[in-house]
């Protein structure tokens, strides 16, 4: 009798089990079919293209004498032409066709696909990509189902390899006639004819509130020479933006800043913290914040824009565009910034990114920067005087940073290349001795010498200058100096004002006495 209980208790348990398994199967049916495919999943797009590709895209004219262009369709249109180009810098680069069939039909597919194997067979390679396109509507077909329109002066950078060697590079300013026919619900590209290719020879212009002449920096036209100071709060270096973001400690550091008769700091956005691409509003107003306090305390302002940043590939720049394009058009108009900073040491990136490829994305940025902002000057940190010759033609300001004790002879070699305004954006020693040096370092008096030989200079030569840095740190990040304990220790020491609050010797020299 127990025997039969059983075996009813599991026949129950079976059925209750089967049945569970079965409405769970049929809820999954049910919610496939009610939710629209996405078309990640149906084509082979191997990588989105928010992740990696963002041209600026700028549509000059909507105007259609028949059916009107909806809100959405063109958000639709746009979002699949902008795919489509990505697919296309992909296929290039790598010579592999995949995914050319989801965004072409067959008649631009032939060519695209003629074009990738020529390469391959050859052992050419191109990396390639678009930076910006101003679309111009032509005809939206009163059945909603075909597009053209015009994509007046592509901005396009390519580069060429052949065996994997760098070959050439290229920029065009190039003017393509598009249609589009939409299939399955989703838009293909019909035609694309490149009607004019055009190298692109916009220049870049210095006539706004900062600007340069020879070897001077004017600011609404008067001669203006930095005097200043690297800033990070003392509880939050390389974080300055982030939680513990205080405006109140912010305003007493340039208050004393102010009082020790400076005119200018340098503060640095970190290109992931901001939110890359796509920029956080809240960093932006903790941005904007501390900009209005330097402006109360009559200080002026270099940003550097890309602090943490070391990728500089091809398929990477629309998005470091976007970053720059987003920062600047909200201060392009802000008389309390001197100078964008585009990049942090950057020349420290030449070996593990390549010379080539980080030169480029400098040049590249240099003009970007330029298109959304005419008032402001530019300029890149360079680690060393000598890595500061490159780009002279491109930069506004010439800045290199500096901690060895032979500033004439460098100062003199970068002047024998630019005659250009120089910058020493960066310069100081640290005060630290310890077991993990031998205690061979610079003491604090040592340091008070250093600091007073450099002003001297500065005042002899009539060089800008911008200390590192106000404070002692108590904890550097390892991103900064790495996780040896001799490197790291000395990173924190190279302040005017000690962990405790207290002024080292060298306070007494952190602006020159009479300029």
């Amino acid at each position: 009798m127990a025997t039969k209980k059983r075996y009813k208790i599991l026949l129950v348990f079976l059925f209750v089990f089967l049945s569970s398994i079965c409405i769970y199967g049929i809820s999954i049916v049910f919610n496939f079919l009610n939710t629209g495919a996405d078309r990640a999943s149906i084509l082979h797009l191997p990588i989105e293209s928010v992740d990696v590709y963002l041209p600026r895209i700028e549509w000059t004219s909507l105007e259609n004498p028949g059916r009107p262009m909806e809100e959405q369709t063109l958000k639709e249109i746009q979002k699949d032409y902008l795919n489509a180009w990505h697919i296309k810098n992909i296929a290039y680069r790598e010579n592999n066709p995949y995914g050319v069939k989801d965004y072409y039909t067959d008649s631009v597919q032939k060519n695209l696909l003629n074009t990738i194997k020529y390469n391959k067979e050859n052992k050419v390679s191109v990396e390639t990509t678009t930076l910006e396109h101003k679309p111009k509507l032509n005809f939206y077909s009163a059945d909603g189902q075909l597009v053209t329109f015009t994509d007046q002066k592509v901005l396009e950078y390519q580069r060429v390899f052949k065996d994997g060697k760098f070959v050439f590079e290229t920029e065009l300013a190039s003017t393509y006639e598009v249609m589009m026919l939409l299939e399955d619900g989703f838009w293909r590209i019909r035609h694309l004819v490149k009607e004019s290719n055009n190298p692109n020879h916009e220049e870049s212009t210095n006539n706004g509130y900062a600007t340069t002449k020879n070897d001077t920096i004017f600011l609404a036209q008067k001669p203006f020479k930095m005097k200043g100071i690297n800033y990070y709060p003392q509880e939050t270096p390389w974080d300055m933006f982030g939680k513990k973001f205080d405006p109140e400690v912010i305003q007493e550091d340039f208050k004393l800043i102010q009082q020790l008769n400076l005119n200018t700091i340098r503060i640095f956005v970190q290109y992931e913290d901001f939110g890359k691409a796509n920029v956080i509003d809240e960093k932006l107003k903790k941005l904007e914040t501390t900009i209005n306090i330097a402006k109360a305390h009559n200080l002026k302002v270099i940003v550097t824009l890309f602090d943490f940043y070391g990728d500089y590939a091809v398929q990477d720049w629309t998005l470091t565009h976007r970053h720059a394009e987003t920062i600047v058009s909200r201060f392009k108009d802000d008389t309390t910034i001197i100078a964008w900073d585009i990049k942090n040491e950057p020349d420290l990136d030449f070996k593990n990114r390549g010379k080539q490829n980080v030169l480029k994305w400098l040049e590249y940025m240099a003009k970007e920067i330029k298109k959304y902002d005419k008032n402001h000057l530019i300029t890149v940190g360079w680690s060393n005087f000598k890595a500061a010759k490159n780009l002279t033609d491109i930069v506004d300001i010439v800045a290199f940073h500096h901690f060895n004790d032979n500033f004439e002879n460098d100062l003199s070699d970068l002047k024998e290349v630019t005659k250009k305004p120089i910058l020493v954006e960066e310069y100081g020693v640290p005060s630290y001795k310890s077991i993990w040096n031998l205690f061979t370092g610079d003491s604090k008096n040592s340091q008070a010498t250093y600091h007073k030989k450099m002003q001297n200079h500065f005042t002899k030569y009539n060089v800008s200058h911008l200390s590192w840095t106000l404070y002692d740190f108590k904890n550097i990040p390892s991103a900064v100096a790495g996780k040896l304990p001799w490197k790291r220790n000395k990173q924190k020491h190279f302040g005017f004002i000690d962990k405790d609050g207290d002024k080292k010797p060298s306070y007494e020299f952190i602006a020159p006495k009479k300029d």
